[in-house]
C-alpha cells in the first residue's frame, strides 16, 4: 500500500483504531484521542470499514474521477504517432495547434518524454575480443584559433575569420582548418590522436602508420582498421599502404557513421573533454594541450562502457585473459 506523504495513520494502525471502536465498543471520541487524528477522521475510517471491508482502509487517489476537459483518446494516439515520427514536443503542437505544454504533459503520461532511439532501428553493439583486432579511425575538421578565443566563448560573429573571394568567385575563409586524425581501439578503448594540416591520402597513411607503431609499443599488433569513405581512405595508396603494413581495411556504408561508432563517440569526447574544455590562445596552445589529456583518458580517465575502468586498465586485464603479458 502506499501512503501519501502527510498520512497520520498506517494500515494497522487504522485497522487498530476500528477494531477498538467496533469490537471493543470504544466511543469515537476515545479512539480518535488514542489515534491522535481528529474524531471526524476517526469516523470516516469506520463508515468505510463498515461498507467495504478491509480495503475501504486503503489509500484512494485525490485525482477527480472526471475531468471536463481531458485530451480525447484518439487525439492521444494521434500525438503518440507523430512522436513516433520523432517530431518534437513543440511541432506536434503547431501541428495539432494544442497547448505545448499540454502536449508534452501527454508525452510525459505516455513514456515518450524523451525521444532517445524513438523510431530508429536498434543499435548493433559489438566489441572485438582482442587488443587491435580492429582499430577504428576518423577525421575531425576544427577551426583554427588566432588572436584568442572565437565566439563560442565570447559569443557574436566572428572577430577575426576574415574571408575574401578568390579569382573563381568563391568565398574563402582566411583562417583555415586544422584536423584531427583519431585511432581507437574497439577492445580497450586506446585511443592515439594528431592534429595534421590537412586529411589528404598522403596524410592520413601517415598518421596510419605512425598509430600501429603507438599501439606497438602497448603490446598490441594491428590487424583490421575500420574507416568511412572519405577521398583519402578510398585511394589506391591507402590500400598499398595497409597491404604494406599487412592490415585489412573495412569501411562503413554510406551515410552509416554509427558503424564506426566508437570512433564517433570518441571524438565527442574529445571535443568536450579538449577542443572545448578549455579556452586557448591560439591553436598551437590548444595543439600542446592535447598530449596531457590524452594520456589521462588512456591511464586515468574511466569509461563507462569498461566498467569504470580507464583503456590501459582494459589493456592489462585482456592481455592477462588471452595469456600475454607484454
Amino acid at each position: 500500500m502506499k501512503l501519501h506523504r502527510n498520512a497520520a495513520l498506517s494500515l494497522k494502525k487504522r485497522e487498530l483504531l476500528v477494531s477498538r471502536v467496533i469490537d471493543e465498543g470504544w466511543s469515537l471520541t476515545q479512539a480518535a484521542e488514542a489515534a491522535e487524528v481528529s474524531e471526524r477522521r476517526a469516523g470516516e475510517w469506520v463508515r468505510r470499514f463498515r461498507s467495504e471491508g478491509e480495503s475501504g482502509l486503503l489509500d484512494r487517489s485525490s485525482a477527480p474521477k472526471h475531468v471536463h476537459n481531458r485530451t480525447d483518446e484518439r487525439r492521444i494516439q494521434v500525438i503518440a504517432c507523430l512522436r513516433r515520427l520523432r517530431m518534437t514536443g513543440a511541432e506536434i503542437a503547431e501541428v495539432l495547434r494544442m497547448p505545448e505544454t499540454t502536449v508534452s504533459g501527454i508525452l510525459t503520461r505516455i513514456g515518450l518524454g524523451r525521444l532517445g532511439r524513438l523510431g530508429l532501428e536498434p543499435a548493433r553493439r559489438y566489441e572485438r575480443e582482442r587488443p587491435g583486432e580492429l582499430v577504428h579511425f576518423d577525421v575531425k575538421k576544427l577551426g583554427r584559433i588566432e588572436r584568442g578565443a572565437g565566439k563560442r566563448i565570447m559569443g557574436g560573429s566572428n572577430h577575426y575569420t576574415g574571408s575574401f573571394t578568390d579569382a573563381a568567385g568563391r568565398v574563402r575563409r582566411k583562417v583555415g582548418w586544422e584536423y584531427v586524425h583519431v585511432a581507437v581501439d574497439d577492445a580497450t578503448r586506446l585511443a592515439y590522436v594528431e592534429v595534421l594540416s590537412d586529411e589528404k591520402a598522403k596524410t592520413a597513411i601517415g598518421f596510419l602508420g605512425r598509430a600501429v607503431r603507438f599501439f606497438r609499443r602497448y603490446g598490441i599488433r594491428v590487424e583490421a582498421v575500420m574507416s568511412d569513405n572519405g577521398s583519402a581512405y578510398v585511394s589506391r595508396v591507402h590500400a598499398i599502404a595497409c597491404r604494406i603494413l599487412g592490415l585489412k581495411h573495412l569501411r562503413t556504408k554510406p551515410r552509416r557513421p554509427q558503424t564506426n561508432g566508437k570512433a564517433e563517440r570518441f571524438i565527442r569526447t574529445l571535443l568536450g573533454g579538449w577542443a572545448y574544455g578549455a579556452i586557448y590562445r591560439s591553436s598551437s596552445d590548444r595543439t600542446a594541450a592535447l598530449d596531457g589529456w590524452l594520456w589521462r583518458y588512456n591511464h586515468e580517465r574511466n569509461h563507462r562502457a569498461l566498467g569504470r575502468k580507464p583503456p590501459a586498465a582494459r589493456l592489462a586485464e585482456l592481455n592477462n585473459v588471452l595469456g600475454s603479458y607484454s
